[in-house]
């Protein structure tokens, strides 16, 4: 067998020794097969292979599909010159198949030096194999038509790229054949001189396109298999007065016997109705042309159709039915009344309202019944009411229900009766019926193990019988809305459903069964059925039951009305959603209520309901609700626990007030200090010092300073005495106890001595401060002093109150004094500073003073001498 790359190869060689190849001498590619049907789902393989080059090899060659490179593993070297690539077929749109080359070539510049070839690849299906092929020849006038079409169902896939055809072959006896090409799935042949009558015919259909083509199956059969004939003409229904519940049809023959045999089928109903009785095909399988209805109804009114089809081999079309043909049965005297009661409870006490009632002549009899006679006979008292006229009860023709109420009668528990009744026409008196009522307390065993079920279009029923031989038949009864229907059935078939109503679908029927003992009905035996169930007519309408909570709500609805029920209701579903969250819920049929519950605050929630039948559902339509912020009671809780908050906090307040008040006092209104009260105002030289006795936890140190004053009695030296004064730092290692303590603390103080240190000492003023003065012991100023040095006393105020503005800057106050001192006494002082050249010395002592409390009344001492000078200096904070 030869291989496609040999095959390939070969078209390449004969492509390259073309006399036209020879005249063309460019270097190119050139791909085989050129233009390819691919089948879709299949591998293709394509060659490539360069022509008029040695610069170029296979090795350079790569293959691109769709714009795809094509990975190379699915790339096959033949040689230097050709490679071949494999593809698997996908897609239905068709798609190009590149061969290109790597390196560049200088016979195409505007090409960016590259060699490129492609081809496009056309995608299809293999044609499907044509199934289930019909022909049919019509009739035409008195004869079949020419014309023989046929028809198929097209199998398979297509595309619009790769089209299947087809064509119809029709051979007649092996002698002739017919075909006709289309691109449908029917085709029609036009026979040459007539339709081949009593000849064999076979059939077949052929599908084809680009990649194949099939057959399908051989249908050999005679001709006359496939003709279908006119409906039979002339149908005619005779009434015969002598056969009141039969008819006579005749009927004639649409085509000759020479050409069609027929069979025929003859199909009939009351006229209005739709639900046709069908003769059996073995009573008109013939070639006749009459046949007589049999058990039918007097005086009613039928509607009889009638079609044909050939009879040989039972092959052939059923032609279209015939015209309706209407005829009215003749009148006969009447049967015997179909007669039941509708027992129910009574407005007095121990009665029973009971209702004898009759099917509907106009309906059902048709018999032209113009009366009935009926005759009530109580059972207990036979002979006093045996001799009772019957009364005469007309027939209301006007009635629309299918049945007719004779007589209403009112007995009591314990009173049994008997019903006779008879119909009357023009041509006589039916038979007579009779129907027991029984006392309620002699009603007599029900049936066993009811079962009612829909089957083929009826409902089945079975049962046990109840273990007496005395039933004689059951009547079975079944009720939908005001509409009630029974019919009879004999004892040997108990199970044997005795429906012979016209049923319909989606109605609930109540369906009971009675057991009849020599004319006595016993107690019923009922169950609920539908002969067919579909999705309710509507849902219920979901509504709130009160306002919802915080977090669920409950929801109500009625039950369906019957009349849209269509079917059992098997469950409801509850959905429910806010936004995108959704939820749904299964309840039970017998469920009118759901809380829903775990819901969030303060949500819109949309809600319906579906009812679900085992046949389809209903969704209602959506009921919206917002949840609380709060639960019930919630809102108030919380105000009363705040209230109560509020309260507890308010009195545990107050009760620190009361018994915290000093602490809070002293905190928030402090003590401000008077300055009126404060001692700073009775400095003064002239107190004498008071050197008091320590009291314990109340003595502060204070350091005593003796100062030489210069001969001169000059106001500078004292101005100097005071600014050195100034100078000295106090070095404290515990501070006082704070403005509006009880008591100071000593600490020691460094000596001042008479040399000027380099600046100011820090300031380490509290926010408060304690007051202190120097006095000195004597002399008043520009007065000389003594020789023995004059002992100057540092005294603590008693104020603390925050300084005053002159206070705090003791520096600007010193200089102003030193001015007015150089003014006034600058003189003399300079001359004795200068012609002694004495040194002043300054000498510290130390000495305690005693400080009072705040609290304390400390007596002020004057000073004997009454000359005052003021504080210059200022003091240094402790």
């Amino acid at each position: 067998m030869v291989s496609v790359e040999a095959i390939q190869l070969l078209v390449f060689a004969c492509i390259a020794f073309a006399p036209h190849a020879a005249a063309d001498d460019n270097p190119r590619l050139v791909i085989a097969p050129q233009s390819p049907y691919l089948e879709i789902g299949t591998n293709f393989t394509a060659t490539c292979m360069i022509i008029n080059s040695t610069e170029v090899t296979a090795d350079d060659l790569y293959w691109e599909l769709n714009k795809t490179i094509v990975p190379k593993e699915q790339y096959t070297k033949i040689n230097t010159s050709a490679l071949n690539v494999t593809v698997h077929v996908t897609g239905e749109k068709p798609g190009w198949l590149y061969c290109l080359c790597k390196k560049a070539s200088p016979y195409f510049p505007l090409n960016k030096g590259k060699l490129i070839h492609g081809i496009i690849l056309t995608k299809g299906y293999r044609p499907g194999k044509p199934e289930n092929v019909s022909c049919m020849a019509v009739q035409k006038e008195r004869f079949i038509s020419k014309a023989f079409r046929c028809e198929w169902d097209a199998v398979g896939r297509q595309t619009t790229d790769v089209p299947t055809s087809y064509i119809l072959y029709v051979d007649v006896t092996k002698t002739m054949l017919y075909n006709v090409s289309t691109g449908e799935n029917h085709a029609q042949v036009e026979f040459v001189d007539s339709f081949p009558d009593h000849m064999m015919l076979e059939i077949w259909v052929e599908a084809h396109n680009k990649l194949g083509k099939t057959q399908s199956e051989h249908l050999s059969r005679d001709a006359g298999s496939f003709v279908k004939t006119n409906p039979p003409s002339d149908v005619k229904v005779i009434s015969e007065k002598s056969f009141t519940t039969s008819l006579l049809i005749n009927w004639t023959h649409p085509i000759a016997s020479e050409y069609v045999r027929l069979s025929y089928q003859i199909r009939y109903c009351h006229n209005g109705s739709q639900s046709w009785t069908y003769v059996p095909l073995d009573d008109t399988a013939k070639d006749i042309q009459s046949f007589r209805l049999q058990s039918l109804q007097p005086y009613t009114v039928y509607v009889v159709q009638v079609c044909c089809k050939n009879n040989k081999e039972g092959h052939g079309y059923w032609s279209n039915w015939s015209t309706n043909a209407t005829k009215r049965t003749p009148e006969d005297r009447p049967s015997k009344p179909d007669l039941w009661r509708i027992i129910a409870e009574g407005d007095g006490i121990n009665q029973r309202q009971v209702q004898v009632i009759c099917k509907h002549p106009a309906l059902l009899s048709n018999e032209r019944i113009s009366r009935f006679n009926i005759k009530v006979q109580d059972l207990k008292d036979q002979l006093k009411n045996g001799s009772l006229e019957p009364e005469s009860i007309p027939v209301n023709r006007s009635h629309s229900g299918s049945f007719t109420v004779l007589k209403q009668i009112h007995l009591a528990d314990q009173e049994s009766v008997k019903v006779f009744v008879t119909a009357v026409n023009s041509v006589g008196i039916s038979a007579e019926e009779s129907l027991a009522v029984s006392e309620k307390a002699l009603e007599l065993p029900a049936v066993s193990d009811l079962k009612v079920r829909p089957r083929g279009g009826r409902l089945q029923l079975d049962w046990k019988p109840p273990n007496s031989t005395r039933v004689s038949e059951y009547v079975v009864e079944w009720v939908s809305g005001d509409n009630i229907d029974w019919a009879e059935g004999k004892n040997e078939k108990p199970g044997a459903p005795p429906i012979k109503g016209i049923l319909e679908k989606f109605v609930c029927y109540n369906v009971s069964v009675y057991p009849i003992y020599s004319g006595r009905a016993g107690k019923p035996a009922t169950r609920t059925v539908y002969l067919e169930q579909g999705a309710p007519l509507e849902a219920p309408a979901v509504r709130l039951k009160g306002k919802p909570g915080h977090n669920e709500a409950e929801l109500v609805w009625n039950e369906i009305p019957q009349r849209s029920l269509r079917g059992f209701i098997t469950n409801y579903t509850i959905f429910y959603s806010s936004g995108a969250d959704a939820h749904q819920i299964t309840v039970p049929a017998k469920t009118t209520s759901y809380t829903l519950k775990s819901l969030e605050r303060n949500t819109k929630y949309d809600t319906c309901i579906k009812a679900s039948t085992i046949n389809g559902s209903t969704i209602s339509s959506n009921h919206s609700f917002t949840t609380l912020v709060y639960a019930p009671g919630e809102m108030e809780g919380i105000v009363v626990g705040v209230s109560l908050g509020f309260l507890f906090l308010f009195v545990v307040t107050m009760l620190l007030c009361v018994y915290k008040k000093d602490a809070i006092k002293e905190n928030i209104w402090p003590r401000i200090p008077n300055p009126l009260e404060s001692t700073i105002g009775n400095w003064s030289p002239d107190y004498p010092l008071k050197v008091e006795t320590p009291k314990d936890n109340g003595l502060c140190g204070v350091s005593v300073l003796d100062v030489d004053i210069c001969d001169g009695k000059c106001m500078f030296e004292e101005d100097k005495a005071s600014l050195a004064l100034k100078k000295d730092k106090y070095l404290s290692e515990e501070h006082s106890s704070g403005i509006g303590g009880s008591s100071c603390m000593s600490s020691p103080r460094q000596s001042v001595s008479d040399s000027d240190e380099g600046g100011d000492m820090a300031d380490t003023t509290a926010s408060t401060v304690q007051y202190s003065s120097v006095v000195a012991s004597n002399g008043y100023k520009g007065q000389t002093p003594n020789s023995q040095p004059q002992q100057a006393v540092f005294s603590r105020s008693e104020s603390t109150q925050p300084l005053l503005d002159s206070e705090e800057n003791p520096d600007t106050l010193l200089q102003e004094c030193g001015r007015q001192s150089q003014r006034v006494s600058r003189g003399p002082c300079s001359s004795h500073a200068e012609g002694n050249g004495d040194i002043i010395e300054q000498q510290e002592v130390l000495e305690p003073l005693d400080f009072c409390p705040l609290e304390e009344d400390c007596e002020q001492v004057t000073p004997a001498d009454s000359s005052y000078r003021p504080q210059l200096g200022g003091y240094r904070p402790q």
